[in-house]
C-alpha cells in the first residue's frame, strides 16, 4: 500500500505559510508516502516563481501539479527542467513541459497526470479523449496507480471524467475553484472529490481581497486581485490509501486552520 496526499491550490504566501507550518509534522504523523500540491497560485495568486517552488519542495512536498494560470510566470519554462512539475496535458504537444509524469514510489510505478477543463479555460484539447487515451496506454503498460488533477470550473465536466475513469485509475481529484466540496467519494476503487478547495486565506474571495472582485463584479470594470496581507486561513488536502492493484482503499479530507480544530470527512464507499 501507498498513502498519497493531495492538497489543492496554493493561495499565496498565505498557503505557502499553512505548509510550512503544517506538512512536515503531517507527513510524519500520518505516515504519508508522497506529497502531490497544485502550484498553479502560489506565488502572490499568479503561477509558480523559482524561490516559492524551493520554498514548498523544502516543505515537503514531493510533487506540482499546474492549472490555467501555469503560464503567469515566464521562468515557468526553466523550472519544468528543474524541478518535478507539469502542466495540463491537453496543451498542444508543442508546449513547454509534460502533461504527465511517470514516477517510481514505494517500487511502485505511479503516473500522475494534470488535465484542464474547458469551460470557462483557455482553449485547449479535448480533456475527456485525450485523457482517456492517455490511461489506456498506461494500463498496456502496466501502471495501475495513476493520479490525475482535474483543474476545471464545472462539476459536470469533473463527474463526467469520473464516469468514463471510474476503477481505471487511482483518484481524480479536482482543483480551481478554490472551495472545497463535501462530495469526496470512492467509487470502484478511484477516490474522486469535485474539489479539493485551496490552501491559503478562507475569509475573503477565493483566496484573494476581496474589493477588487466586488468592483469587478458590481461595475463590470477591471480591478487588480491581491492577496490579503492579514486573514484567517485554512489547508485542505485529500489523504488517500492506495493497494497493490492501484485501487484507493480508504480515502479523508482534512481541513487544517489557524484558529481553531482540524476536520477531518471520511469518504463515502459506492
Amino acid at each position: 500500500m501507498i498513502r498519497v496526499a493531495f492538497i489543492g491550490d496554493i493561495v499565496g504566501k498565505p498557503g505557502r505559510e499553512m505548509l510550512k507550518s503544517h506538512l512536515a509534522k503531517l507527513k510524519n504523523e500520518l505516515c504519508i508516502d508522497f506529497v502531490i500540491a497544485n502550484y498553479e497560485n502560489a506565488s502572490h495568486g499568479f503561477g509558480l516563481v523559482r524561490k516559492n517552488a524551493v520554498e514548498l519542495f523544502g516543505y515537503g512536498v514531493d510533487f506540482m501539479t499546474g492549472g490555467n494560470h501555469t503560464w503567469d510566470k515566464k521562468e515557468i519554462v526553466s523550472l519544468f527542467a528543474d524541478f518535478p512539475l507539469i502542466r495540463p496535458l491537453n496543451y498542444p504537444d508543442e508546449v513547454e513541459g509534460e502533461g504527465y509524469k511517470i514516477l517510481h514510489v514505494k517500487d511502485r510505478q505511479i503516473a500522475i497526470i494534470n488535465v484542464l477543463g474547458h469551460y470557462g479555460m483557455p482553449m485547449v484539447e479535448n480533456p475527456f479523449t485525450k485523457t482517456q487515451k492517455l490511461v489506456q496506454s498506461l494500463h498496456v503498460k502496466g501502471i495501475k496507480h495513476i493520479f490525475i488533477d482535474f483543474h476545471a470550473e464545472a462539476t459536470a465536466e469533473k463527474r463526467g471524467l469520473l464516469m468514463m475513469l471510474k476503477g481505471k485509475v487511482s483518484a481524480l481529484w479536482g482543483t480551481h475553484t478554490h472551495v472545497g466540496t463535501d462530495d469526496l467519494s470512492v467509487i470502484e476503487g478511484t477516490c474522486y472529490v469535485s474539489d479539493v478547495g485551496l490552501s491559503g486565506c478562507r475569509d475573503n474571495v477565493i483566496g484573494m481581497e476581496e474589493n477588487a472582485p466586488i468592483k469587478r463584479m458590481s461595475t463590470g470594470l477591471p480591478a487588480s486581485l491581491d492577496i490579503p496581507k492579514k486573514c484567517k486561513k485554512i489547508m485542505q488536502f485529500i489523504l488517500c490509501d492506495i493497494d497493490d492493484e492501484g485501487k484507493c482503499l480508504q480515502a479523508y479530507k482534512y481541513r487544517i486552520f489557524d484558529d481553531r480544530q482540524t476536520l477531518i470527512q471520511e469518504a463515502l464507499y459506492e
